[in-house]
């Protein structure tokens, strides 16, 4: 049997000056490289393990001798205290500016402050140090986050910076002051090193701690530290490498 064929249907007038653009799905851009699905059995689901919160910073090991990773960086504003020492902070701070976040410090004691900061970022002014009451906006972002330490004592003045998406604070308290009770319950999560019997109750009644854990915490050696919010709490023995040796020291409670 013979076809018989017709020629194409020549352009409609004024086609060509119409343009096709390619289709983009709004919020997905252009399409990528082409690549074989993968596919995974039913029986095969179990084998499957996602970490979830392992996303942050290590601050040391838990009792069971695992990394202790804390999320320091948030979409929102987050605040920590830590009632302790210096070298737990700093090991904090050492530990923000390696993984690429620009750290801040406002104290009054700068010449403690120095050598840290100096010797953070390979050379690279990653670690600043402000006097008290002149720390400006950071510009935090999710490219850039900050750390903020607010190193003034045991009555640390409320602060003139506004809270920022990508922005941590982190209010050192190398005691506890009179006005301990608003400091930490306006803070995220609380780290406590060893403190006095009152100071231990003071903060058991602020974070409802059980008594086992108020009786421990006059008793921690100086590389402990209890942190803690009103729902979790873990142990975490911060554990210092060479490098951070050779710049902060071995672990030490007071400063």
């Amino acid at each position: 049997m013979a076809y018989q064929t017709y020629p194409a249907p020549g352009p409609t007038p004024g086609a060509e000056q119409r343009r096709v653009r390619p289709r983009i799905l709004p919020g997905f851009g252009l399409r990528g490289p082409r690549r074989e699905k993968h596919v995974l059995e039913a029986a095969d689901l179990s084998a499957l393990a996602f970490p979830v919160g392992d996303d942050g910073v290590v601050i040391g090991v838990d009792p069971q001798g695992l990394p202790a990773v804390l999320g320091l960086f948030r979409p929102t504003a987050y605040d920590l205290v830590l009632v302790g020492g210096m070298w737990t902070a700093q090991i904090i701070a050492l530990r923000a500016a390696a993984i690429g976040a620009r750290v801040a410090v406002e104290t009054a004691r700068a010449q403690l402050w120095g050598p840290m900061a100096q010797a953070a970022g390979g050379g690279q002014p990653c670690v600043t140090i402000h006097q008290v009451g002149r720390l400006g906006p950071q510009g935090a972002s999710v490219a850039s986050p900050v750390l903020v330490v607010r190193d003034l004592g045991a009555r640390p003045p409320r602060t003139r910076l506004s809270a920022a998406p990508w922005q941590t604070t982190l209010t050192l308290l190398p005691y506890l002051g009179p006005n301990a009770s608003r400091v930490l319950n306006a803070a995220d999560l609380v780290g406590v090193q060893r403190i006095m019997p009152q100071e231990a109750e003071v903060v058991g009644r602020v974070l409802s701690l059980p008594p086992e854990d108020v009786a421990s915490l006059p008793t921690l050696g100086d590389d402990l530290t209890l942190w803690a919010t009103r729902m979790r709490r873990q142990y975490v023995r911060a554990v210092a490498g060479q490098a951070e040796q050779q710049v902060l020291g071995g672990p030490r409670r007071m400063d």
